[in-house]
């Protein structure tokens, strides 16, 4: 069975719904996370992290709007709002990293007004250990480092989110 990462909310290759979008920087969205589904795991998953990055934020390094480590190996599925910053509506362990708004949440799109689309690419990585211990305050590069090399396989889509 393929490794795959799918949303009910938001189709591969789609424009993203503006409920999505941050509330913040000039933006009025619900930023509310969107389910997140997947299956085929590779054998030997201890874990899961899931990670939703904008490679065309005008920063010089993208932006990184969400990063969940620790996701238990038999989760399979991230509710609604899952990234909110209370994190109760996440499986039980996982952590959220501090993304590029500063925040251990999920921060929704936000490209420039007049920009075009952003691409925003959700991708799953199926990891050979049961925790990443990262420090207090890490950053979504340290994370993404921890993550990278702990990783057994990957799945991903990419979605586009524009503002007039």
């Amino acid at each position: 069975m393929a490794f795959t990462l799918e949303s009910p909310d938001i189709a591969p290759d789609s424009m993203i719904d503006k409920r999505f979008e941050y509330n913040g920087f000039g933006c009025n969205g619900e930023n509310r996370s969107p389910v997140l589904r997947w299956s085929g795991g590779p054998a030997g998953t201890k874990s899961y992290a899931l990670t939703c990055y904008d490679p065309d934020a005008p920063t010089g390094s993208g932006w990184w709007h969400w990063v969940l480590v620790n996701v238990p190996a038999g989760t399979t599925e991230l509710k609604a709002d899952a990234g909110n910053a209370s994190g109760a509506n996440l499986p039980v362990g996982a952590q959220q990293v501090r993304n590029d708004y500063g925040e251990n949440a999920w921060g929704g799109m936000a490209p420039p007004p007049g920009d075009p689309p952003h691409r925003y690419i959700f991708t799953l990585h199926a990891l050979g250990t049961e925790r990443l211990d990262l420090p207090a305050g890490a950053t979504a590069a340290l994370a993404g480092f921890m993550i990278n090399a702990n990783t057994l396989a990957k799945a991903s889509f990419t979605a586009r989110y524009g503002r007039k």
